[in-house]
C-alpha cells in the first residue's frame, strides 16, 4: 500500500511539473506572437538568437536571478571540475554576460583565468584567439598532466633495486698485527702495573728497546 501511494504521488507530481511546463510554454508562445506583431511586422523584420534570448530573458527570468547567475559566471572557476564540465558550465551560464562573451578576447581571457592554476600558468603565455583554440589547448595540457601524474605514481609502486653486496673476494679484511722482534732485537715494550716498561721476552723492567736476553747478553 506504501508503495501504491508513492507511486501515486509521484505521478502527481510528474503531471504537476508536465502541466507548468505546458503553460509556460503557452504563455511564452502567445508572448512572441505578441511581440512579432507589434516590434517585428510579423516577421518581415528578422531577429537574431542573440536578441531573441535577451527579450526572452527580460519576459521571463526576474532580473535579481538574472544578477545572480551573471555574478556566478563572473566568480566561476573550474575546481575540481575537468575541463569539459567547465567549459560546459562556461557556456551554459554565459549568456547572463553579455558584456563579456561579445567580446571574444574577453571570453576567452575569462574562460583561461577561470583553469585552475596548474592549467592557467601553462596557458596564459598563448594568445588564444577564440575559446576553440583555448579550450582544446587546456584538453592537451591537461592529459599530459594526468599522463604524467599517473606515470610517477607507477614508478612510486615499483619494488627499490636489490642492495649491491661488496663480493667478499674483492674486500680485503686487516688483522691485527702483533709485534714480531726484529733481528736486532728490537721491540716493542709493554708498561708494568708498576709504571715501568716491561719486556715481553725476559719479564723484566728495562730501559731502552733492545732485550739483553734476547741479544744473548748477561743479565746478572
Amino acid at each position: 500500500m506504501q508503495g501504491l501511494v508513492q507511486a501515486m504521488q509521484t505521478q502527481a507530481h510528474t503531471q504537476a511539473e508536465l502541466q507548468a511546463q505546458l503553460e509556460a510554454q503557452e504563455r511564452a508562445d502567445v508572448w512572441w506572437s505578441l511581440l512579432l506583431r507589434t516590434q517585428f511586422e510579423d516577421g518581415a523584420v528578422e531577429v537574431g538568437w542573440d536578441e531573441f534570448v535577451r527579450l526572452f530573458r527580460a519576459k521571463f527570468v526576474p532580473e535579481h536571478i538574472q544578477d545572480k547567475m551573471e555574478h556566478e559566471f563572473l566568480s566561476l572557476t573550474q575546481g575540481s571540475m575537468t575541463i569539459l564540465e567547465y567549459e560546459a558550465r562556461f557556456a551554459e551560464i554565459s549568456k547572463y554576460a553579455p558584456h563579456i562573451v561579445a567580446d571574444e578576447r574577453r571570453k576567452v581571457k575569462k574562460f583561461v583565468m577561470g583553469l585552475r592554476p596548474s592549467l592557467r600558468t601553462r596557458l596564459v603565455a598563448f594568445d588564444h584567439r577564440t575559446l576553440k583554440q583555448a579550450l582544446s589547448a587546456a584538453c592537451r595540457q591537461e592529459g599530459e598532466m594526468e599522463q604524467y601524474l599517473e606515470e610517477k605514481k607507477a614508478s612510486q609502486k615499483r619494488p627499490a633495486a636489490p642492495f649491491q653486496r661488496q663480493d667478499r673476494k674483492k674486500a680485503t679484511f686487516q688483522s691485527p698485527q702483533r709485534p714480531v722482534a726484529s733481528g736486532s732485537g728490537q721491540v716493542p715494550s709493554q708498561r708494568s702495573p708498576n709504571g715501568k716498561k716491561e719486556c715481553p721476552h725476559c719479564e723484566r723492567a728495562h730501559g731502552g728497546t733492545e732485550c739483553w736476553k734476547l741479544a744473548g747478553k748477561c743479565l746478572k
